[in-house]
């Protein structure tokens, strides 16, 4: 079962503080504030994700509006297990995580993705990392593809 984790907590209380900020430094936006309840729980509790299933509502939509401002897809349209490997040399998936991408829940993507983002070993955070950054349409482009 994939989790929410708390990095990606901390990503979207920042996320919401840069989009609304404390008025007075003090007060809260309603986004913060039940991103920031799970939050202190998990710190409390020295947990590092939390069960997607029981994040509370108005945290869940908070996280989720942050979720929707990050990248969707690991890919720089460079797929090698198109080619038969089974981990993506260009992303760092696996075959069955590209082949099912489209089906995850949001917390499934978070937790490929952090995966391949501490693995770092695919050309997505390495020899491509410009094609990375300009995104799978911008880097099929100049691509001629």
């Amino acid at each position: 079962m994939a989790g929410i984790h708390i990095t990606d907590i901390e990503a979207a209380i920042n996320f919401w503080r840069s989009k609304k900020p404390s008025p007075d430094g003090i007060t809260l936006a309603p986004e913060i504030r039940a991103l920031a309840e799970v939050y202190a729980l998990m710190v409390f509790y020295h947990e590092v994700q939390a069960d997607e299933f029981s994040f509370p509502a108005e945290a869940m939509a908070a996280w989720l509006a942050w979720y929707d401002s990050t990248p969707d897809t690991p890919c720089i349209a460079i797929c090698s297990t198109s080619q038969g490997d089974e981990v993506c040399k260009g992303c760092g998936r696996s075959f069955d995580e590209v082949q099912l991408w489209t089906e995850m829940r949001p917390a499934q993507k978070r937790q490929t993705w952090r995966r391949i983002t501490l693995e770092a070993d695919s050309w997505r955070f390495n020899r491509y990392a410009e094609r990375a950054r300009e995104g799978p349409g911008e880097a099929a482009k100049g691509n001629g593809a």
